[in-house]
């Protein structure tokens, strides 16, 4: 990891330069002392991070990190606690007040370095439901309604009916990046499964591709229609 230290103060530089050189893995590629040097630097050593202090002459820290948003990572390094709000405004890694110790300096780094690792595949969302000393497991998107039952959660694949511990709204915010839609205070349907919507006497009811039938409340009709993509006008 490459590092700037910006600061006007050059015993701080110093300090976070001694601090940085006991930490593996991390290389310090300089130094300056006012906005405008930094900029030039960072334009011409392309620091992975740059430690930041923000009060300094000509254009201090904060107004540096407001420039541009082509910059590498941010750590505000200050003794001023007051201005962390605006920091993290400026989507900086981590805010670090003076006297700064080693091991928070070395968790800034680490955030940092966190940030930039690519991420790994997200694991695949699966629906487990208990059966006997068993533990069954399905694709969401094989099952076309969840409901509420007494204290339970409710699904049905083929003729067999299982059992959740799950509330609706933990399912709900699981499958958030599927086609589940709240229907109802007590149902959870998969929209792909969809089949027809019957409204009769002001009461809507959602049929899905297995018979089920799903009852819809006035406050969820108008969001059903649309990611249906059916128009207000029709039933």
């Amino acid at each position: 990891m490459k590092v700037l230290v910006v600061d006007d103060e050059a015993p701080a530089r110093r300090r976070l330069v001694r601090m940085l050189e006991r930490i593996a893995d991390v290389e310090v590629v300089g130094e300056a002392d006012d906005g405008p040097s930094a900029l030039r630097q960072i334009a011409a050593l392309r620091p992975d991070v740059v430690l930041l202090d923000i009060h300094m002459p000509e254009l201090d820290g904060m107004e540096l990190a407001e420039t541009t948003a082509e910059l590498p990572a941010l750590v505000f390094v200050t003794a001023h606690p007051d201005y962390a709000v605006r920091a993290f405004a400026v989507a900086a890694h981590d805010y670090l007040l003076k006297p700064v110790q080693q091991a928070r300096l070395e968790q800034a780094l680490e955030r940092v370095a966190a940030r930039a690792r690519p991420a790994g595949p997200a694991a695949p969302v699966r629906i487990s439901a208990r059966a006997g000393d068993s533990v069954r497991l399905f694709d969401p998107r094989s099952i076309t309604r969840f409901h509420a039952s007494d204290k339970y959660t409710v699904f049905r694949v083929g003729p067999e009916e299982h059992v959740l511990d799950d509330s609706l709204s933990n399912l709900e915010e699981r499958l958030a990046g599927l086609d589940f839609l709240r229907v109802h205070r007590s149902e959870l349907v998969n929209l792909r499964e969809a089949r027809a919507l019957h409204q009769r006497d002001g009461a809507a009811v959602l049929e899905l591709s297995d018979g089920q039938r799903a009852p819809v409340s006035r406050r969820a009709i108008a969001e059903l229609k649309r990611r249906l993509g059916l128009r207000d006008g029709e039933p």
